[in-house]
């Protein structure tokens, strides 16, 4: 079995690995090819319940339009939508995925503003990207520049969203203020140190502690981060010490829970905000109570999926699109693995954290 193969890409050039033919014909007929699926019956163990099937060729209606994906990742929402614990989940039986992005195969008889070779991405994002070719409504395409590095369009909504609304909509950020964050190393928590960088914002990043982490300090640092403490350097009484003179953090952001939440905490400032957007450790986040009544702190949830509606389509469009012009001009980036779709449930494994800490796994079709 071949190797995944890490990316590590040059800002300087950002061309996309998997290349895209200007040699795709549309269907004669109104019928997509047939595809190949990650597939599912019930919830369970998604290394034990998704298989890999052909499904039959579907209709293309007059609005339709036929897609042959590229590339598509291995998020934990999607994880929990197999397992049947996230609250927005496909009916069964369903395809497997949420993002990704692909080449136009084929369109229905309707469109007049997309053409077999264009580059797309699904959004909103919605089920079913984990095969090779997926038939939507054309309102839930989005067309890229041919520019755009096929696996930044396949991950750009979930992640690096969730990073750019967090900064922008809890509180009213100005150059030189500062946001602490734990679950620094993924993909959320590096997009949040290079955004925050371009607005003058200051980060304090938060680590665990493992094997690599001075490896994982300094790559934080190159990507632009200002502090990075692991969490039993934070664990210490006067943990404001390691700041000095620098101004507290007034935002907090929270993807791990438990004692990394509360690490966030005690960093921020008087009248500070912490957001919990995820909860990796599967932990409570728990807050004294003198946090509560005499440093005045706030505390909420983020759910980026609240953006993601044909409702507010266009305006999110926007957002995605600026995103997209920070990575083709090398001032976003992000650690990715791409695994051949063969190796499909290789990519499941690393992803379910049994094969140790892996980079974010991207299928490639």
């Amino acid at each position: 079995m071949a190797c995944t193969r890490f990316l590590t890409l040059n800002p300087n050039s950002l061309r996309p690995p998997i290349h895209i033919s200007s040699n795709v014909r549309a269907l004669s007929s109104h019928m997509s090819p047939p595809s190949t699926a990650v597939f599912y019956e019930h919830h369970g163990p998604p290394d034990t319940v998704t298989k890999i099937i052909e499904l039959p060729p579907v209709e293309i209606k007059a609005n339709d339009v036929c897609v042959k994906m590229l590339a598509a990742p291995i998020n934990p929402s999607d994880i929990n939508r197999i397992q049947g614990v996230y609250p927005v989940r496909p009916t069964l039986p369903a395809v497997g995925g949420y993002e990704g992005a692909g080449v136009v195969h084929s369109v229905g008889s309707a469109i007049r503003d997309l053409s077999p070779g264009d580059l797309v991405m699904v959004s909103p994002p919605s089920s079913g990207t984990w095969q090779t070719h997926v038939v939507k409504d054309k309102k839930f395409w989005h067309k890229l520049d041919k520019d755009t590095p096929v696996e930044y369009a396949a991950t750009v909504t979930i992640n690096p969203l969730t990073a750019l609304r967090m900064i922008e909509d809890i509180v009213d950020l100005k150059s030189g203020d500062a946001i602490v964050q734990n679950g620094a190393t993924s993909m959320v928590g590096q997009c949040v140190i290079q955004l925050a960088k371009l607005r003058g914002i200051r980060t304090f990043n938060i680590i665990r502690d493992r094997p690599g982490s001075d490896q994982a300090e300094e790559k934080l640092k190159k990507l632009g981060a200002d502090e990075v403490y692991t969490e039993s350097q934070l664990d210490v009484k006067n943990v404001k010490s390691l700041l000095g003179n620098v101004l507290e953090p007034a935002l907090g952001l929270n993807c791990v829970g438990g004692n990394a939440a509360t690490l966030v905490l005690k960093l921020l400032r008087q009248g500070g905000t912490m957001v919990t957007y995820g909860g990796m450790a599967k932990k409570p986040v728990t807050v004294s109570t003198s946090s509560f009544i005499f440093k005045e702190l706030t505390l909420m949830g983020y759910y980026v999926q609240n953006w993601l509606t044909l409702d507010r389509n266009e305006e999110c469009r926007e957002m995605l699109d600026y995103l997209m012009g920070l990575i083709r001009e090398g001032k976003l980036k992000y650690d990715m693995e791409l695994a051949p779709f063969s190796e499909f449930h290789t990519a499941l494994d690393k992803s379910l954290g049994k094969l140790g800490s892996q980079p974010k796994q991207v299928i490639k079709f």
